[in-house]
């Protein structure tokens, strides 16, 4: 009955082939042949800074303190983003790579911004609008002909449709068809042909065998049991092996492609060992201490098989990309080149995982463009651990801003990032933050419920689908709650609900 209950005051506020960018996993008992993962002072590796000094012009210092801001910008992104909700455009940091711009759609929210250091760029459309677009072009778009992908754009504050040469006009046609307000688009036109990023060919990587020949595949992070990479380098059930001479490895045990994820799972058998760590291809290990997201305009490397490690510019988010395969929304889209094999390979933003190659156009001699599937994704969809260097949190330095103020209601509650209070009468509900919604990161999502002494306060999660708000996680029973989730990215909002009793309460909540 309280799920019901719950249910029934909620409706009150919902009517408003290819890849290795890691090391193998090394044999039980054996000794990897690669060195140690290096780090320097900074916590960077000085492979990786080599990486960006070659294909980003940044000296050691420059680097560092690129890597170092675009950990800062996520944890301040994501804190304004909880706490602007409806209001928030989006977050980039701008060519410099260390100013940070936040869009916000009211006024009012600018000195918000502000206090948190970054720079606000008043906008007309949330990002949440855009957003809904972009949707509404993937709900529309089952065969694409002509068009290669399209992305929310939020330095523009426009959803971007790339199109083929001379499909310009088309594609104005289906945004329009598709219910895309004109002015809130834009159209470019590119000759580049994505394509997922396979090899079928013998190497050193994982292997699985395909249609009478091998498949090449980098595998991207180890997880506890395993490692993630494409979902194209297998369907479920496919067995990998080590080595072209056939060793058992693992069975793929789950994968995505296409559609709305290129991911894959795989199961190593007993005997292999998944570590913290990314080979660069130069008997370099490279260590992974967690997975916080870096936003658009944050310097990032890859690794993979084929190309080994070359470094660019994260430029967009959330993509849907049109390979011959059919569409896969939510990629990360970048100016970094990459190859056939690369497919799966893994990318860093410093010590932190960010995703596995997809798919992209062009190559390493003339360069190209890049897409990974965002590697907390698949960790939140499968349940997953990344496995890290010890010490390591997930989080990285200085990722999480300084929670809100503590008030004297807040209590245990003033540890999160946003505070909120409100009051309810028994049977009623509220929305929060302000009555609507959040735009969140996949990963990790916290709150604490602070209720009335006597009264029963329950605490929802719910996340925005194409059929309304659906609860992801709650928290009931009596006295104060607390509520953990892993979840995908997406438009989130958390209801509280008062099933018995009335008062004020105060919510605390953090988002990745």
């Amino acid at each position: 009955m309280q799920r019901s209950r719950i249910a029934v005051a909620a409706a009150v506020v919902a009517a408003a082939g290819a890849a290795v960018a890691f090391t193998l996993p090394s044999m039980a008992g054996t000794t990897p042949s690669a060195g140690k993962a290096a780090s320097t002072k900074s916590g960077v590796a000085p492979q990786l800074l080599a990486a960006m000094a070659r294909d980003l012009g940044l000296d050691g210092d420059q680097a560092t303190a690129r890597l170092k801001r675009a950990q800062w910008a996520s944890g301040v992104s994501a804190k304004l983003s909880a706490e602007t909700g409806a209001d928030f455009g989006g977050a980039w940091l701008a060519t410099d790579g260390t100013t940070l711009k936040i869009a916000v759609t009211d006024s009012d929210a600018e000195a918000v911004v502000k206090k948190a250091g970054a720079v606000p760029v008043l906008v007309k459309r949330s990002e949440q609008t855009l957003v809904s677009a972009k949707e509404k072009l993937d709900a529309a778009v089952s065969e694409a002909d002509g068009l290669t992908g399209w992305y929310v754009d939020v330095p523009t504050n426009k959803v971007v449709v790339v199109a083929k040469p001379g499909e310009a006009t088309a594609a104005k046609k289906l945004a329009k068809s598709a219910g895309v307000a004109s002015d809130a688009l834009t159209v470019v036109t590119s000759t580049a042909s994505p394509k997922p990023l396979a090899d079928i060919r013998g190497g050193d990587a994982y292997f699985i065998a395909v249609d009478g020949g091998t498949a090449r595949c980098s595998i991207g992070f180890s997880v506890e049991g395993g490692f993630v990479t494409a979902g194209h380098c297998g369907a479920v059930g496919d067995k990998t092996f080590a080595n072209a001479q056939g060793t058992a490895q693992g069975t793929v045990a789950a994968s995505v492609f296409p559609g709305d994820a290129d991911m894959g799972f795989v199961k190593v058998n007993a005997g292999f060992t998944p570590r913290p760590v990314v080979f660069d291809f130069n008997n370099n290990e490279l260590p992974v201490a967690g997975s916080t997201e870096a936003p658009v305009g944050a310097a990032i490397c890859r690794s993979g098989s084929t190309t080994g490690t070359h470094c660019g510019t994260v430029l967009a988010k959330n993509q849907t990309v049109v390979y011959p395969e059919g569409q896969v929304t939510g990629l990360t889209r970048t100016n970094v080149c990459a190859e056939g094999g690369d497919s799966g390979g893994s990318w860093l933003s410093g010590d932190q995982a960010q995703g596995v190659t997809s798919g992209g156009s062009g190559d390493c001699t003339v360069g190209g463009e890049t897409f990974f599937q965002p590697v907390n994704e698949i960790l939140a969809t499968n349940n997953l651990t990344l496995v890290t260097e010890a010490g390591g949190d997930g989080g990285g330095e200085a990722t999480t801003p300084p929670a809100t103020e503590p008030t004297e209601s807040a209590g245990a509650c003033a540890e999160q990032q946003v505070a909120r209070t409100g009051e309810l009468a028994a049977g009623k509900a509220q929305a929060q933050p302000n009555g609507g919604a959040f735009r969140a990161n996949a990963g990790k999502q916290t709150a604490c419920l602070d209720a009335p002494d006597g009264a029963d306060f329950d605490l929802v999660l719910q996340r925005l689908t194409n059929r309304g708000f659906r609860t992801v996680a709650e928290a009931t029973g009596d006295g104060d709650k607390t509520l953990s989730a892993n979840v995908r990215s997406g438009t989130y909002r958390y209801v509280v609900v008062a099933s018995a009793g009335s008062g004020s309460y105060t919510l605390g909540f953090s988002a990745p």
